[in-house]
């Protein structure tokens, strides 16, 4: 549905964007020949000449502009997104406006100049969107430019939408109530305002204009009535989709051959992504080794006069894609400690370790041999930590999604130690915080858990 207030904004958008890059245009003429700021070689251009070509560039900005987006109005629109489209926009529209100004032979070639207006343009139209935004976002909280809004459904998906519609009260959403078939005396505590077959009625009444279909996987086939009924009216419906046990991660959605596809499970670690990981994990555990050097001299130099055995104790533990690597730690145990036990999960208090053993484990000392790992590739500084196989194989009859943290490298530290879910903590919770970390990637994530790590400390009360 059309709203006025969007086309308000739309408009106001193209003419704040198109009046900012005019402002730009001559700012960057004044900084580049004016301001004394830069030296001026050659004769500079004259500002009537700079003035004579607004026209020119106004049109190469609005056509750029539109073709990269910027124009859209989208109450779910992201910062991220908005970023983007600038960044493109104003891209494209430096190159249209270097190639009309060279084809034309016109006399105004200056590439610092344009460089400096280009710059310019993605500051003023970027900090001037966020501006808007925050005042459409603050009037909405208000009160004003709300818009009304109906769920399908009452189920646990349908509960989570209402909850987040309130939360999000910058968006401008307020729900009028549930549609449902078949209520039960569990959905007594909603507004159920009818049945599928009421909802051209309740758009009318209310004036809704967005409609949430939060049906669970049982019923989607109701999709398909539901659009067939509100083909009647003119509201935007959204589909919640509700996978819980299929997709820890986040979805993609993308076209294949005419046919929409949503991605249930896919990681973001592959191509340049991975290259960039890499090399972040050699520079960054190169500096830790050379750093931590003396450290770990002398570590190694206390096991061997306080307990017999090697240095470093050698594990088996599962990485990228379920292969098993050899793990190196500093030993922390007596030799030969689990040949009576076996394989255990570590206990407080643990009689197998040494006295020199236990300080290291609460301090994760222990785990600087890793850094070695990461540095031959078996390991990443960042990521799921770790699993022994012979674990593993319990883990993945009893947990949903447990191989997915498998999609990529075992890390030294991660989502879910930073969060507090280290050792004897909640699995569960420790492979929800492992799937957010893998769907999330970026390497600002990673420099903020490596970050955290080192500000939280290395001593953890859950660390045995």
């Amino acid at each position: 549905m059309v709203k006025n207030k969007s086309q308000l904004l739309c408009a106001w958008f193209f003419c704040a964007d198109l009046v900012l890059t005019v402002t730009a245009w001559i700012l960057a003429h004044y900084l580049r020949f004016d301001s004394g700021l830069f030296t001026v070689d050659k004769t500079p251009p004259t500002f009537d000449l700079c003035l004579q070509n607004i026209p020119l560039v106004l049109i190469l900005s609005a056509v750029a502009y539109y073709f990269t987006g910027q124009f859209e109005i989208n109450r779910f629109r992201r910062l991220r997104e908005d970023v983007v489209s600038v960044f493109l926009g104003t891209a494209l529209m430096g190159l249209l406006v270097v190639a009309a100004t060279f084809g034309f032979h016109s006399q105004y070639e200056s590439r610092g100049a344009i460089l400096l207006f280009i710059g310019l343009t993605m500051v003023l139209v970027l900090v001037a969107r966020r501006l808007t935004w925050a005042g459409v976002h603050w009037l909405r909280q208000q009160g004003y430019n709300q818009t009304q809004t109906i769920i399908i459904g009452t189920g646990r998906t349908a509960r989570k939408t209402a909850r987040s519609l309130r939360q999000t009260s910058w968006l401008g959403f307020k729900n009028v109530g549930f549609v449902e078939d078949k209520p039960s005396h569990w959905a007594s505590d909603l507004d159920i305002l009818g049945g599928i077959d009421d909802l051209p009625m309740l758009v009318e009444k209310y004036q809704v204009s967005h409609v949430f279909i939060c049906l669970p996987m049982s019923r989607y086939h109701e999709s398909r009535r539901v659009f067939d009924v509100l083909s009647q009216t003119l509201v935007d419906v959204q589909l919640i989709v509700d996978v819980p046990a299929l997709a820890g991660v986040a979805f993609t959605t993308t076209h294949f051959d005419g046919m929409p596809m949503i991605g249930l499970r896919e990681s973001p670690h592959y191509g340049l992504n991975i290259v960039i990981k890499r090399i972040m994990d050699i520079v960054l555990s190169l500096i830790a080794l050379i750093i931590l050097s003396p450290v770990m001299i002398l570590i190694a130099i206390l096991i061997k006069l306080t307990s017999p055995g090697p240095i470093f104790f050698v594990q088996e533990r599962c990485g990228l894609n379920g292969e098993t690597f050899n793990m190196l730690k500093f030993r922390t145990m007596r030799v030969d400690a689990e040949k009576e036990t076996g394989a255990v999960w570590a206990i407080k208090d643990d009689p197998r370790k040494t006295w020199l053993g236990d300080f290291l484990r609460k301090t994760s000392l222990d785990e600087l041999p890793q850094f070695i790992n990461v540095l031959l590739g078996d390991m990443s500084l960042v990521g799921p930590r770790p699993e022994r196989p012979v674990f593993i194989s319990k883990f993945v009859k009893t947990i949903p999604n447990y191989h997915a943290r498998h999609a990529v490298k075992a890390g030294i530290t991660g989502w879910a130690q930073v969060n507090g879910w280290r050792g004897n903590t909640s699995l569960r919770k420790r492979i929800e915080c492992d799937l957010y970390y893998i769907t999330h990637w970026t390497p600002w994530l990673d420099i903020r858990i490596l970050f955290l790590t080192v500000w939280n400390g290395f001593v953890h009360r859950n660390a045995y």
